[in-house]
């Protein structure tokens, strides 16, 4: 299953971001053993290749990745750049804004006998107040699944949106099948 819930929260951090990524193959791949503190290794298995493609590429050996390289430091560079930066705004959305989430998912709900419980495909915007930002970006240090994100998230879109602030009280939120998610703080 994909980390998509976690990989929503890692494409929002790079609006927040004070300076551009390294253009060349080099400098990015110079950023990516730095923010490893300095392990080849590490980095060849985050992008998926050799420890030898590493240090070509940081020699200048090589200086022109294949799209799917090219894709892949482009993404690990985005989660390791401006720790800071990304680390203020995290906490800023945990304690006073919280996060947007738009999603294209299939939402299943339990609820009072008459009702139906069929998952059914919606297209949502929502804004999840500080506490569930909190628990989402908690979830996500401490390495949780895609699985526990989705609980996490499922309990606030059914008390912000489904229970509209108590108004359903029985009703239990399934989230599933997501098509398309994108998160904003």
């Amino acid at each position: 299953m994909a980390e998509e819930i976690g990989d929503a929260l890692d494409r929002a951090a790079p609006e927040h971001f004070t300076q551009a990524l390294p253009k060349s193959a080099q400098a990015q791949m110079r950023a990516l053993v730095r923010a490893a503190k300095g392990d080849k290794k590490a980095v060849a298995e985050r992008l998926g290749i050799d420890p030898n493609t590493v240090r070509r590429y940081l020699k200048g050996e090589r200086k022109h990745p294949r799209a799917a390289l090219r894709e892949a430091l482009h993404r690990e560079l985005q989660k390791v750049w401006q720790p800071g930066i990304r680390r203020r705004a995290r906490k800023q959305a945990a304690t006073s804004t919280g996060i947007t989430v738009e999603v294209w998912a299939y939402f299943g709900y339990t609820a009072p006998v008459g009702t139906t419980d069929e998952a059914r495909l919606r297209h949502l915007t929502l804004h999840l107040p500080p506490e569930y930002a909190q628990r989402l970006f908690t979830a996500q240090d401490h390495g949780a699944g895609d699985q526990q994100m989705r609980e996490i998230m499922a309990e606030g879109f059914q008390e912000i949106y489904f229970k509209d602030g108590g108004r359903a009280a029985g009703l239990e939120v399934e989230f599933t099948g997501i098509q398309a998610i994108d998160v904003k703080y």
